[in-house]
């Protein structure tokens, strides 16, 4: 398994991905029900990309929990699977163990983006905040090696999330920067995913229901989506116990494609 040095770790933490991480289990724990058409819709798509592509290697980016994943049918359907994601819990690493073919790496699939904001941020303090996000470059994830069949799976919408955060703490950029920042980083992963026969899931927007039944829409994409050769859609209902301290319930649109 290709893991990160401490110094990197303690960048993690102090960015919030530990927590970040732990919290995704948690609310999949208190919202199971909601949850398991999703995850098995994600599992169908994946196994019909699987039968299209006839892949030799399976990289997925974004593994998560597993929760979505039919890990053990990709395992038997193919010579390689690697699994990349910036942490994996120790279940995972506990559960793959076994698995010859399948590789762990723990790797930032933004290419670079989580380190780039902490440099150019992360020490800065109240007084001394960015004044603007132009100094922040945005790369592109790159693969060193052919990554076969690539699966983009839950993460496009999350991959901006948690260097955006520590970035409206130390910069004074404006909303606007903002949007096009997720934008950008968003237009990247796509960009990476295009070049290769690619599998991608994810949100594309959120409808929110406050305790008076008054239903709003939000956007979670910020740059083009592309066509695909094969499309599903379906609703993600995420929080249908309202777990939300304001009494709110959220449920998400799904767009899957293989490309």
């Amino acid at each position: 398994m290709m893991t990160h040095d401490p110094s990197y770790r303690r960048i993690l933490h102090k960015m919030g991905y530990y927590d970040y991480q732990q919290g995704l289990i948690y609310h999949h724990l208190n919202q199971e029900d909601g949850w398991n058409s999703h995850q098995q819709n994600c599992r169908n798509f994946i196994l019909k990309a699987i039968e299209h592509y006839r892949p030799e290697k399976i990289t997925v980016l974004g593994s998560g929990w597993l929760l979505d994943l039919p890990l053990a049918e990709m395992a038997e359907k193919t010579g390689k699977v690697i699994l990349i994601d910036i942490l994996h819990p120790p279940e995972v690493i506990s559960q793959t163990s076994g698995i010859k073919n399948v590789q762990l790496i723990e790797q930032d699939i933004t290419g670079g983006l989580i380190e780039e904001v902490w440099k150019k941020a992360g020490k800065r303090t109240y007084l001394n905040r960015l004044s603007s996000l132009d100094e922040i470059i945005i790369p592109e994830y790159q693969s060193a090696d052919d990554p076969g069949l690539v699966i983009s799976l839950n993460i496009l919408t999350q991959l901006e999330s948690q260097p955006e955060r520590l970035l409206k703490k130390k910069s004074r950029a404006t909303e606007a920067e903002f949007r096009h920042f997720r934008g950008e980083v968003q237009k990247k992963h796509l960009g990476f995913l295009k070049k290769h026969k690619s599998v991608l899931i994810t949100d594309v927007a959120e409808f929110i229901t406050d305790d008076n039944g008054k239903t709003s829409e939000k956007e979670t994409i910020f740059t083009t989506m592309p066509e695909g050769k094969m499309k599903e859609e379906w609703i993600w209902d995420f929080d249908l116990l309202r777990s939300d301290f304001n009494k709110k319930s959220s449920v998400f649109k799904i767009n899957a494609l293989i490309l």
